[in-house]
């Protein structure tokens, strides 16, 4: 059994870009025991002074879409120029068995054998969206560790993309071309978020219906009005497995963060991006106390089975609950 840590430990390892302390470090604030959890945020404030140095990346995208296969030949372009690169992929776990795939690595293969690139698969567990719940946490440790440009992976559905994008400082969406109509299953929300559109796989006989999709796209993009980063959203082509249109994706993100490094646009985001970390904690905490609670714990099965045999409706049955949770408080 390897010995504990301490803090000094923790801290001292992290700074010096020690990986094997950093994968601990990102496996103690992923933990809910409670001593790991007090360990873990004195880790985090010890490390503070020394986050907030990387270019944050998110990248979503519709399912087979290759976020995987982009990510990898991505970084690739990233770490061949002499910049650290951490990813942090977010994995759908299991309702049932609160299993996780952790294939990332295994998918970027080349990539996670790069001196200058760190992989590290989460599960997303019971977190809203399917983000990870430490996801925040573990980037600080990358940062920390010295890594230049941290990129986030979203499963791809559901809530996800809203968090990492209040958490990132570019949001990259990934598109297929020739799946149908293109902009079916596709909300508007998540267009009006990304900060670019890249239309993956556009090689072979898939180039024309690709340039049919970056017209779409772009008629699309200008309905919306102007983002408050003063950035006309871009739709362009690529195909990792060709290589071909990487490097342009990465000059355009440059583009976009010297944009709003002069426009102060990026002070006010990473200060929302903080303040929506703050709310997701005050939520996440809210929840995990309620549901430990003893008289909340105690009533739950017999409320819930009320609200499905329909003896009781969730709206006043969760209005009970909350009565007794912050009378008791």
């Amino acid at each position: 059994m390897r010995p504990r840590l301490t803090t000094k430990d923790y801290i001292d390892g992290i700074l010096n870009g020690d990986r094997m302390v950093l994968s601990r470090a990102i496996t103690l604030v992923e933990s809910r025991l409670s001593g790991d959890r007090e360990l873990a945020q004195q880790v985090l404030m010890g490390v503070l002074p020394h986050t907030g140095n990387s270019s944050r990346i998110g990248i979503t995208g519709v399912p087979g879409v290759g976020k995987s296969t982009f990510i990898e030949v991505f970084g690739q372009h990233v770490v061949s120029m002499g910049k650290s690169l951490a990813v942090l992929t977010v994995d759908p776990s299991s309702q049932r068995s609160g299993g996780s795939i952790l294939g990332d690595k295994t998918r970027m293969e080349v990539l996670s054998h790069h001196p200058l690139a760190y992989i590290r698969p989460s599960a997303t567990g019971s977190s809203l969206g399917g983000v990870a719940h430490r996801t925040r946490e573990a980037m600080l440790l990358c940062e920390a560790a010295g890594y230049e440009i941290i990129l986030i992976e979203t499963v791809g559905v559901g809530q996800s993309e809203t968090l990492v994008r209040s958490m990132t400082d570019f949001f990259l969406l990934l598109m297929l071309a020739g799946a149908g109509d293109e902009l079916q299953g596709i909300k508007k929300g998540i267009m009006e978020m990304a900060d670019a559109i890249a239309i993956t796989k556009t090689d072979g006989s898939n180039r024309p219906l690709a340039e049919q999709a970056v017209s779409e796209y772009r008629n699309a993009l200008h309905l919306f009005s102007l983002s408050e980063s003063g950035w006309n959203a871009p739709v362009v082509t690529c195909s990792a497995t060709e290589n071909e249109g990487i490097g342009e994706i990465w000059d355009l993100i440059q583009n976009y963060l010297t944009l709003i490094h002069a426009n102060g646009y990026f002070h006010k985001s990473r200060q929302n991006q903080n303040v929506d970390w703050l709310r997701s904690l005050i939520r996440q905490q809210l929840e995990d106390r309620f549901f430990i609670h003893p008289e909340i714990a105690e009533q739950w099965a017999d409320t819930e089975q009320a609200v499905r045999s329909g003896v009781e409706l969730p709206l006043p049955a969760a209005q009970r609950l909350l009565h007794r949770f912050f009378k008791e408080e």
